[in-house]
């Protein structure tokens, strides 16, 4: 529902080092947190530490959608920032699904793989984002900057022009989309949409009656900068 004019880059990256194993378990050490934990395959329950649940969901997505789930030993590390808006939980999400594709033969599609990452933040971690973060993690390209059309999940690749410079800035401000106002941000452009009687604010135009004074409701407060 919600579209934003952006264009995702591969800048930092996670990473699972790996071997496979026959028991139905997934053993993982985190080495920035410094704390390991294990998932069972066969029950795939909550618990242990919150870093746990972004390998566990992506562990139940595929489980969910029917999709044989191979064990596996392994240590996650990365330089992507926790909490700085750089979508460190996706990165952590589709580098667990990478694992499992690895450790099981499984076939990787990207846009299927984006898919399970957001269905794991969304019906397991309890975000309800969109796909943008999880689909530059699965689809990004080296020296390319992604367009993503959310809605048709048209991937398009933008090469990066050699004179640009991209600077990814940490300044150290933890945020998390758990426990800030996003989820509240999607409702209300949600009920924005539906005031408009469109699919999302993408469809609407400032020449649409009645935009000026829907946008003097608390619903629409968030929704200018969203509508084309």
């Amino acid at each position: 529902m919600i579209d934003l004019p952006s264009l995702p880059l591969p800048a930092r990256a996670v990473s699972i080092a790996l071997t496979p194993q026959d028991a139905p378990l997934v053993e993982v050490h985190a080495l920035d947190q410094r704390e390991s934990g294990t998932i069972d395959l066969m029950t795939i329950a909550r618990g242990g530490p919150s870093w746990l649940e972004y390998v566990r969901g992506p562990a139940w997505a595929l489980r969910e959608s029917s999709r044989a789930l191979t064990g596996w030993a392994g240590s996650l590390a990365g330089d992507v920032p926790l909490g700085a808006g750089l979508a460190s939980s996706a990165a952590v999400e589709l580098a667990t699904l990478r694992a499992f594709a690895v450790a099981g033969s499984l076939v990787w599609s990207p846009t299927e793989m984006a898919q399970l990452g957001q269905r794991a933040e969304n019906q397991w971690v309890g975000v309800n984002c969109g796909i943008m973060d999880q689909m530059i993690s699965a689809a990004g390209e080296a020296g390319h900057a992604l367009l993503i059309d959310c809605r048709t999940l048209a991937l398009t690749p933008v090469p990066m022009p050699s004179e640009v410079v991209v600077v990814v800035m940490d300044t150290s401000t933890r945020r998390g989309l758990m426990d800030s106002a996003y989820d509240l941000r999607r409702r209300q452009c949600e009920d924005a949409s539906q005031h408009f009687g469109v699919k999302a604010l993408r469809d609407v135009y400032r020449s649409a009656s009645g935009l000026d004074a829907a946008l003097c409701v608390s619903t629409a407060q968030p929704a200018p900068h969203r509508c084309t």
